[in-house]
Formats: structure tokens, C-alpha cells, sequence
């Protein structure tokens, strides 16, 4: 997939130099982008999960917005901010369209069928470091604020406190959640052997939010956070790869 850095994602990238680099606002472009070639490119790749798709659409807002949808916008989001930053990418899915075998017929064996694929990626990507974008539901519309669930693997944990409290920091500082391993019925993030993390970005049924969630300024703001999480921490990742 070809990516196309626009004059966005430039601006975006002056905010990730920011929080990542701790070195100050750019306010000329010319600038950022010669401070982002400056910044070493992690030696592993990172894995951009959009959550859902195909006939798995995810949670919904009240006026009828997909889950899926805000999650590949996300990720979409990511993957060129990544790259403006030198960083291997390598998407889950690219389009909201997913492909299934013949004989998985049901809803449930196609969504068995698209974990197994992007399991298959991570395990098939050397030096990986998986990230996971989602949204949260509930059945009241008062619970709030970004989590980040973190794997039982090697540099997981470290990598989800660091990306929570930039997520609190950055979006909302009233959010008072914390990082927390993910459940063990999350198949996915107990199946793989690489650094990882859940991200649910946003509670869809809170008002607010799914309001925030239908603008191109929060949409960018969340992939922001998550690539300036993964370079702040490419030292500590690192660590687990032989390069």
C-alpha cells in the first residue's frame, strides 16, 4: 500500500517530535521534517492492528458509526505518521473488505479465520511489536477515557504504562484509568510471543467521545499518541531483538 504524507501528517509529526523527543513545538514544516530524519528508526517492525472488519463491525455509536471503520481510519492514521518517522510498518488490514475461505460459511468461523490470519502475521514478522487499535462499549453512556491492555510478554507491560500515561496526559487528564493485562480470553494478545498492546481508544457509547471520534483533528490526535509511545520506547523494545 502506498502511503501519501500530507501537510497533516507533517503537523501531526511536529506534535509527535514534541511528546516523543521532548524537544519543543516546529512550527515550520521544512523543520520537522528534517528533525524527523534525525530520529534513529527502530530496528523492529511494527504491526498496526485495526480491530474488527469485514463482517465483524465492533461496537457502534447511537447515530450508526462502525467500530471497524474509526479503527482502519486509526490505523491508517499510524501507519503514514510511522513512516514519516522511518518506522516498519506492516497493517492487518487495509480496507474495511476482508476475504474468506469457501467453507467458512457462519459469521463465527470467519471471524475465527481473520484472528488466525493476523496472528500469522505477528508470527511471521521478525522482530515484531504488535499494536492493537480498538474502541470500548459499555451499556450506560457515563464511562470514559482511553485503556491500554498490555500482553503477558516480554516488554508488554512497560510499553502500555508508557502509552496510557501519554494517552492521559496528551487527550484527558481526567481519565483516571490505569494499563492493565489483557483477559485471557483475548485470544489474539495470548498467542503471540512479541511485545503488545490493546488499545481501547475511546468509549463509543459515552456522548462525548463518539463526538470527539467523528472528527479528522481526534482521529489524528490518537494516532499522534500511539506512534510518539512507540518511538519513545524503541530503545527499551529493542532490547528483546538480536539486530
Amino acid at each position: 500500500m502506498k502511503r501519501k504524507i500530507s501537510i497533516a501528517a507533517i503537523l501531526a509529526a511536529i506534535l509527535i517530535i514534541t511528546i516523543a523527543r521532548g524537544i519543543g513545538n516546529r512550527r515550520d514544516a521544512h523543520t520537522a521534517e528534517r528533525t524527523a530524519a534525525a530520529v534513529t528508526p527502530p530496528p523492529f517492525t511494527l504491526i498496526i492492528d485495526a480491530g474488527h472488519g469485514g463482517e465483524d463491525g465492533g461496537a457502534f455509536t447511537n447515530s450508526g458509526l462502525l467500530e471497524s471503520r474509526l479503527n482502519l481510519d486509526i490505523a491508517l492514521r499510524a501507519d503514514a505518521l510511522a513512516a514519516f518517522f522511518g518506522v516498519r510498518t506492516e497493517l492487518t488490514r487495509n480496507s474495511e473488505i476482508l476475504l474468506y475461505s469457501p467453507e467458512n460459511t457462519t459469521t463465527r468461523s470467519r471471524k475465527a479465520e481473520d484472528q488466525r490470519r493476523r496472528l500469522a502475521i505477528v508470527q511471521e514478522t521478525a522482530n515484531a511489536v504488535f499494536l492493537s487499535i480498538h474502541q470500548n462499549t459499555y451499556q450506560t453512556p457515563s464511562p470514559y477515557g482511553a485503556q491500554v491492555l498490555y500482553a503477558p510478554t516480554q516488554g508488554s507491560e512497560e510499553l502500555g504504562v508508557r502509552l496510557q500515561t501519554l494517552l492521559t496526559q496528551t487527550l484527558d487528564p481526567t481519565n483516571r484509568r490505569t494499563a492493565e493485562r489483557v483477559a485471557d480470553t483475548i485470544l489474539l494478545m495470548n498467542n503471540i510471543d512479541c511485545p503488545a498492546v490493546l488499545v481501547e481508544c475511546s468509549f463509543m457509547s459515552n456522548p462525548a467521545e463518539a463526538a470527539l471520534l467523528q472528527t479528522d483533528k481526534y482521529r489524528t490526535k490518537l494516532a499522534v499518541v500511539l506512534t510518539a509511545a512507540i518511538l519513545q520506547s524503541r530503545d527499551e523494545l529493542a532490547t528483546h531483538y538480536t539486530i
